[in-house]
């Protein structure tokens, strides 16, 4: 924990010498030099008397070190065998007695059943003299049952008359706190600490009702008989080291009448006391681990904080962080007095410290790593998230508002007139409109007061109509760095916009402690998630949905099972698999599977599977990105594309069925990218991992015409005619393939020329042309006679009888000078695509190629004569670098790659774990201006695309 923090000078007994002088009390004993610390227990870590002898252990500990200590008490909390809390049984036996219902007879014998049982389990038990607790047992009980008669006699009269006054069930009420201070303050004495005093806040804090049902403490006559206390309960020096059992909660008014301080002010009564102790610290115990990051019950991810401002602590607590009210921090604020936020059932939680240190240091980090990815930088800006549900969005517009003084004026005066809180205000500079949010429940009521304020004006069509729009929830970014942090807001906003989410208003104030939106309540959860995760994960969160885990499925699992921690740490993207789903069945989970074991898990789910459901599974998971992975070749799946991303689910594919199926489909699924502003990546569906769409693509983005392309797509039938040499025999090269897993399990698949027609339409749609699969002529390289087989068992037994033939191809090929490959051609000019087998010299690059290589030429306004040449594998795997460089002049042989450019060339081998040992090549002109711009204009597309541009 932080150093003491600096403070006021301490509250004197009227201001007045803290030496005794006539009638006034000695106020030395609470000087800020006495060292005392508060505690504050509340009613979940004193429900029942376990709990309270934990509370008096820690306590003990605390004394026999010296510390001079006081203990504010809530009433008992519940507990799993008494379900209600002490309060709440207060609360309805007085709205029994108001409802003339006798039923108030057995909520207060029930409590007085409870405290009893409680004290005979304290005070028949303690470690000291048996007598003195049978004593304080037999004087505590006595005491219980006189209130508790009381009580019964007043509500009696309550159901005589009907109404119950405010007053008179703030008295009621207060007798939770004072029975459970009394045992508690008893238990003490009876384990051996005979100077335990105990305070009765109605003899001693005086506070006055104000508006909005909060009250004002008088803290000069707070103080004044606080010391009177003193004076009349301590004998000094007898006494020592004395611990003070506080009651919560209650007080007095001015003219001696019992009041609270309202719902939730147990809190406040600690810090309150902290304050007229002028202590060095307050400790709030409660059940959780301090302040959260984001309510931890809606963001799994969110973490306890070490460190709060007042400031932040107040704004927090203002949009709804539970564990403080927000006037509870403002005794302490003003007094300059730390908070501790710790946990009565984990000790060992660090907690939250709260004080007027601000976190300077941690913004000059910020500054440090200002040229570093987001990582832990923006967590030192933004402190939190909290959020109000349940609000409503008032909206006052029109022409005669502008240049007209004191019209903000009269719209908020009237809606204070209603009684109505403002929680947030937008005004834009024009002062055209003025928004505010309002409670839901109040939303009618200023709707109403406006329009009556305002009728002359909305007559005259000076104002437009007042409108409401419901169903709103307010999100607030909290951290008293973000005036200086450039980026902030953006970072923000951008993590909603990534996530779906519409903004509807937004305020910010010129101090910059918070930043607030105001979004649809339907959204409220994955952009809780969204803005927690960029700023406290990472930059991207991504929720995938795996559907087909196949070969390709497990594949991409295991890679991501190995760069998932590096993925988050080096990247800032936090990948998380919450589905997979087979054909048959799903696996889901709300945060992640995990990858480990994934099969062993899959294997033993029995949902079947439901590819809606699997979608709003994904949704629901309130993460900023979902997206869905279809590996299969399923054009069931692909069906389903157009409702996801309707939806806002983004897709990614190597399945090619949309892209090369019916036009109108592929045209309704790609407009939907700007519609909706979701993605659509499909990279895979041609050339396997080498870059072929997305250069396509920038290369029409930035202004590039196709004129051709050509290409080898099949890295089966590479293969194939790669060896297709040296006297070997076609049938048994292609047994070859099947055997090292380049075939379908049918070899028919492959060298029917379907899936290479497919890439073939995928990529002339993708230069701008409008053709359906049926429109590319496919010259299929089984035979006519093999078609009917009824398996591929049954080809293959065949297949020889065919290899004459293919030898002849072959042959008179090689004769030529020549080599054959099976390509697939777009000629953007005529309109048109083709896949056939043709003859190339050995000198082109189609002849250079080795084992499953794929390689694509294409040709462009800029890259003609020389074409733009992409080559690589074109199936196989995986990834890794030396981490070395040079610069050399060296040699190559005449068959290298290197040796094929010609004039301005450029060319890149790039070797990977999933390039080696045969690289991915890219190679074109390398010089002149258009090509050069055209590369710039390619970064600039890709860095929108990074800020959420449609891909």
């Amino acid at each position: 924990m932080r150093a003491e923090a600096a403070r006021t000078e301490p509250l004197s007994s009227g201001g007045l010498s803290s030496q005794s002088s006539g009638n006034v009390a000695d106020a030395s004993w609470r000087s800020s030099s006495q060292g005392w610390t508060v505690w504050k227990f509340g009613g979940t870590c004193v429900a029942g008397p376990d709990r309270l002898k934990k509370v008096a252990n820690l306590l003990m500990e605390d004394v026999e070190k010296g510390n001079k200590l006081a203990v504010v008490l809530s009433a008992m909390g519940s507990t799993a065998e008494e379900p209600v809390k002490v309060t709440d049984q207060l609360l309805r036996a007085v709205q029994n007695a108001t409802n003339r219902n006798d039923a108030y007879i057995a909520d207060l014998d029930k409590l007085e059943v409870l405290h009893i049982k409680a004290a005979k389990q304290l005070l028949g038990e303690a470690t000291g003299a048996p007598s003195v607790g049978e004593d304080l047992l037999e004087n505590f009980t006595q005491k219980l049952h006189e209130d508790i008669t009381n009580l019964k006699s007043m509500l009696k009269a309550i159901t005589i008359v009907g109404v119950s006054s405010s007053a008179f069930g703030d008295f009621v009420v207060g007798h939770g706190e004072l029975w459970n201070a009394r045992l508690f303050t008893d238990f003490l004495k009876a384990s051996g600490l005979g100077n335990a005093k105990m305070v009765d806040a109605r003899e001693v804090l005086v506070v006055e009702p104000s508006e909005q049902d909060t009250v004002e403490v008088d803290y000069e006559d707070s103080s004044k008989n606080l010391d009177l206390w003193h004076e009349r309960n301590v004998s000094q020096p007898e006494d020592g080291n004395f611990p003070i059992v506080v009651t919560g909660f209650i007080a007095k008014r001015r003219d001696g009448r019992a009041t609270t301080l309202r719902r939730n002010g147990s809190d406040y009564s600690g810090t309150i006391m902290a304050a007229l102790l002028n202590a060095k610290s307050i400790t709030i115990w409660t059940d959780v681990d301090g302040v959260y990051s984001a309510d931890p019950r809606k963001v799994s991810d969110a973490e306890p904080l070490k460190h709060l401002s007042y400031n932040e602590a107040w704004e927090l607590s203002y949009f709804g962080a539970n564990v403080l009210h927000p006037r509870s921090t403002l005794p302490a604020m003003r007094h300059g007095i730390p908070i501790i936020i710790k946990n009565f059932f984990n000790l060992s939680a660090e907690g939250t410290l709260i004080d007027s240190m601000k976190d300077e240091e941690l913004y000059s980090s910020f500054e440090e790593s200002a040229d570093m990815r987001s990582g832990d930088r923006w967590r030192n800006v933004v402190k939190g998230f909290a959020t109000i549900d349940d609000c409503s969005l008032i909206n006052i517009e029109g022409t005669g508002m502008v240049g007209v003084p004191g019209t903000a004026s009269r719209i908020f005066g009237r809606i204070r007139d209603a009684g109505i809180n403002v929680i947030m205000i937008s005004q834009g500079s024009s002062e055209h409109s003025v928004c505010f949010a309002v409670k839901g429940s109040d939303a009618n009521k200023a709707c109403e007061a406006l329009k009556e304020e305002f009728d002359e004006f909305i007559q005259s069509g000076l104002l437009d109509d007042v409108s409401v729009i419901n169903d709103c929830t307010i999100l607030a970014a909290v951290g008293s760095q973000l005036q200086m942090a450039i980026g902030a807001c953006g970072h923000m906003f951008s993590a909603l916009s990534n996530a779906g989410v519409n903004i509807r208003a937004t305020a910010q104030g010129c101090s910059e402690h918070n930043v607030t939106v105001v979004i649809d309540s339907k959204d409220s959860g994955k952009a809780l998630e969204a803005v927690h995760s960029a700023f406290y994960l990472s930059d991207v969160t991504v929720a995938v949905g795996l559907v087909g885990p196949g070969l390709v499925g497990k594949t991409l699992l295991e890679q991501f099972r190995q760069q998932i921690a590096v993925l988050r740490k080096e990247r800032q993207i936090d990948v998380r698999i919450c589905g997979i789903a087979s054909s048959k069945k799903m696996l889901l989970s709300d945060s992640h599977i995990d990858l480990d074991n994934w099969e062993e898990t899959f294997g033993s789910t029995s949902q079947p599977c439901d590819l809606n459901e699997f979608k709003e599974h994904l949704l629901s998971c309130s993460l900023a990105v979902p997206v869905i992975i279809d590996c299969t070749a399923s054009d069931f799946v692909s069906d389903y594309y157009k409702s996801w991303m309707e939806s806002g689910v983004h897709v990614v594919t190597p399945n090619k069925k949309v892209n090369s199926g019916p036009l109108e489909r592929y045209k309704a699924v790609k407009n939907l990218q700007e519609k909706k502003h979701v993605h659509y990546f499909y990279e895979a569906t041609v050339g396997a991992g080498l870059p072929v769409i997305a250069t396509i693509k920038h290369l029409v983005d930035t202004g590039d015409k196709i004129k051709s392309i050509e290409g080898i797509f099949s890295g089966t039938l590479s293969y194939i005619f790669n060896n297709f040499k040296d006297g070997k025999k076609f049938s048994d090269i292609v047994i070859e393939a099947q055997a090292n897993g380049f075939t379908e399990p049918d070899p028919r698949d492959d060298l029917s020329g379907m899936d290479v027609a497919r890439k073939v339409t995928t990529l002339a749609r993708e230069s701008g042309l409008g053709l359906e699969l049926d429109d590319v002529p496919v010259e299929s390289l089984v035979p006519e006679e093999l078609q009917s087989c009824s398996s591929g068992e049954e080809y293959l037994e065949k297949l020889p009888d065919f290899d004459e033939q293919m030898a002849k191809l072959q042959s008179e090929a090689e004769e030529a000078g020549e080599v054959l490959r099976y390509v697939g051609s777009v000629d953007v000019a005529s309109g048109k695509g083709s896949v056939k087998l043709k003859r190339y010299p050995v000198s082109h690059p189609f002849a250079q190629l080795n084992g499953t290589d794929n390689i694509v030429l294409c040709v462009t306004d800029r890259y003609d004569p020389q074409p733009l040449v992409i080559t690589g594998p074109g199936a196989g795997a995986e990834v890794v670098a030396s981490g070395k460089g040079s610069v050399k002049l060296k040699r190559y042989p005449a068959s290298h790659p290197f040796a094929q450019l010609n004039g301005t060339d450029n060319i890149i081998l790039c070797v990977t774990d999933r390039y080696d040992p045969q690289p991915l090549v890219i190679t074109g002109p390398g010089a002149g201006a258009e090509v050069t711009a055209g590369g710039v204009f390619s970064d600039l597309i890709r860095l929108c695309a990074h800020f959420g541009a449609p891909s």
